[in-house]
């Protein structure tokens, strides 16, 4: 294990990493796959030893003992003094002569272009946007909820549409098929006995993201208030698209606008068109694309970017996860 790859490439999600080394070629020598990173819940110090058994088994099947480049998109590296202590944090672990860590947004973004310039919006928990220039100029938000303006993503929708169910059922608002088909969803024939399900536990928490889909689904069959619901998330995506092209000057520019996430990437027809018609209006410039490649895939990309790889370099990384053996 005495050589040096190029690039150690990172992408770590709340719920699953991906760790790839790839050589100065562009050739993928190793891959692996770990548990999610989630400094917030465990510590910086915990959530990076997890981190380093998945970088261990990438670094193993490479037969490589240590890259030129560690480029890490992590989740929960929201905000730049936190992309700081996590960048300290891999530096310390010496696995690579530089690091650079980005929001694990940027991953997908990069993944979907062809050079370093475009918008994001990434809409799966939650919701979140970024961009960049090929001269490191980036836009991006705090992406930490209401308390950073944000409205969407899958835990948004549920709770929204049990907001709307819940009113409809009681007499406080008007009516909705919510109120049927999210009791329904846990075999519950009330939105009461959802509520007290859900209040003293007897449905875990975490099962809360279960009702996005069917708010998608109730939307489908035409009842209004779901509808209104999707159209809302269609507006927040382009606002925060045309927010980010605005600030990087790139509205009057043919420039890709990348959507990622499971929301945006299941292509629902209501969702989809409503984005792809504000966009028409608002920013008439953007192309709207739907990226489904490995967000990896973009962490070694920003990683070629940084050591000023040739076009051919990403092409042949590209072509690994695109590609039929799809790493």
């Amino acid at each position: 294990m005495g050589l040096t790859a190029s690039v150690l490439a990172i992408d770590a999600g709340n719920s699953k990493t991906d760790v790839a080394v790839v050589a100065a070629d562009g050739e993928v020598l190793g891959t692996a796959r770990g548990g999610g990173f989630r400094p917030p819940a465990v510590g910086v110090e915990t959530a990076v030893d997890a981190l380093a058994e998945t970088v261990e088994r990438a670094c193993a099947a490479a037969g490589v003992a240590s890259v030129a480049h560690v480029s890490a998109c992590l989740a929960n590296a929201d905000l730049p003094v936190e992309e700081e202590q996590l960048a300290a944090a891999l530096h310390a672990r010496a696995w690579g002569t530089t690091v650079e860590v980005r929001n694990d947004t940027f991953a997908i973004l990069r993944a979907g272009v062809a050079e370093p310039r475009g918008v994001a919006v990434v809409c799966g928990a939650g919701i979140n946007c970024v961009g960049m220039r090929p001269d490191g100029r980036t836009a991006r938000f705090p992406a930490l909820g209401r308390i950073s303006g944000d409205w969407g993503g899958g835990w948004g929708l549920a709770e929204e549409a049990l907001w709307w169910a819940a009113r409809a059922e009681d007499g406080r608002g008007g009516p909705t098929a919510l109120a049927r088909t999210l009791p329904a969803h846990f075999g519950l024939a009330s939105m009461y006995a959802l509520i007290e399900a859900l209040h003293l536990g007897h449905i875990a928490h975490a099962r809360r993201h279960e009702l996005t889909p069917v708010l998608f689904t109730t939307a489908e069959e035409g009842d209004p208030v779901a509808r209104a619901v999707v159209d809302r998330l269609a507006e927040e995506v382009v606002t925060m698209a045309t927010v980010a092209l605005r600030r990087l000057d790139l509205l009057e520019e043919e420039t890709p606008v990348v959507l990622g996430g499971s929301i945006l990437a299941a292509r629902h027809p209501q969702l989809d068109d409503a984005v792809r018609d504000l966009l028409a209006s608002k920013a008439p410039k953007a192309v709207p694309q739907v990226v489904t490649a490995r967000p990896v895939l973009g962490a070694a990309l920003l990683g070629l970017d940084h050591e000023n790889a040739p076009r051919e370099t990403q092409t042949r990384v590209r072509a690994y996860y695109e590609g039929p053996q799809r790493g």
